[in-house]
């Protein structure tokens, strides 16, 4: 097991602000407050209360930045040991684990208050759902079996649910739509990925790729199918009268491009088209979101 890395000199406080954005995966908890936020605007009638707005921005940073903390917290030896997080600031010796658990659990706390208290108890439920799926569901599972993912994909899925019942109130069939696109999303977005990182993965134990051969065409055959069924997912919107027939345009023609460069990984089983895989799932739900926001009937 790889010791920690001393320091040479002492941590200033935008390194020490730097490290705690690395904990919390600043950037990944962006795209999840993101996706939640947009939903709000979807569900929303009327004038946007932008009060709660804020609120499900805070609590969602809040609640996802614990659940990212807590995995780096529990992953820390095995993080040691991959290239790409050696350097974050647990493996690395930057920051003591007590100290990355008190300030995770901190957030953790505040992010479901705000939930619960400034929009809605079951606001507050869904946040801690996914903060332990996530942290104590997912994470153990990454290193015993491939169908992590697929529980990973749940609380990755909630954020959408959160921002509808923050705007609505309830758990309504549109919100569940906005959650099947962004779960089924996650499987080709986070195999290509895996697939681009699997040997480093492979480093810490993880199995991640959801076939026993890995790299090979079972793996990339599974990315095409949940690639493809983002067509009939992304039109449910507009089915349920929730959209405009331009937005269902845009959808469906984003997703069969998606679901091309998954063909393209099929086809070639390259770590070229895994990377190019990747950059489309990233521009994918994105482009989603904001359509459906801005053709909202």
């Amino acid at each position: 097991m790889q010791k920690p890395v001393s320091i040479s000199k002492p941590a200033t406080l935008i390194s020490r602000l730097y490290d705690f954005g690395l904990l919390i995966k600043f950037k990944l908890l962006l795209f999840v407050v993101f996706s939640a936020s947009f939903a709000y605007l979807l569900g929303v009638e009327g004038a946007i209360d932008w009060s709660r707005f804020f609120w499900l921005s805070l609590g969602g940073v809040l609640v996802t930045g614990a659940a990212n903390g807590l995995n780096e917290i529990f992953e820390k030896d095995f993080d040691a040991l991959m290239s790409r997080t050696s350097n974050r600031p647990l493996p690395a010796g930057r920051m003591h684990a007590n100290e990355a658990t008190i300030f995770s659990i901190i957030m953790g706390l505040a992010g479901m208050y705000v939930l619960a208290h400034y929009l809605n108890l079951l606001c507050g439920i869904l946040g801690m759902t996914a903060m332990f799926l996530y942290a104590f569901a997912y994470t153990p599972m990454k290193r015993i079996t491939p169908f992590s993912v697929f529980v990973g994909a749940i609380p990755g899925a909630m954020p959408p649910l959160i921002g509808w019942v923050a705007a609505t109130g309830e758990l309504s069939v549109e919100a569940f739509m906005l959650f099947s696109i962004q779960f089924l999303w996650q499987f080709p977005h986070f195999w290509a990925i895996a697939w681009r990182l699997d040997d480093d993965y492979s480093k810490a134990g993880f199995r991640l790729l959801p076939s026993k051969g890995g790299k090979n065409k079972a793996t990339a055959f599974q990315t095409v199918i949940y690639s493809a069924s983002l067509i009939p997912a992304g039109l449910m919107p507009y089915w349920m009268n929730l959209t405009g027939i331009i937005s269902a345009s845009i959808v469906t023609a984003i997703a069969i491009i998606f679901t091309w460069y998954a063909y393209q990984l099929y086809q070639t089983c390259s770590d070229k088209a895994a990377r190019n895989l990747m950059f489309a799932s990233i521009i994918y739900l994105p482009v989603v979101m904001i359509a459906f926001v801005l053709d909202k009937v």
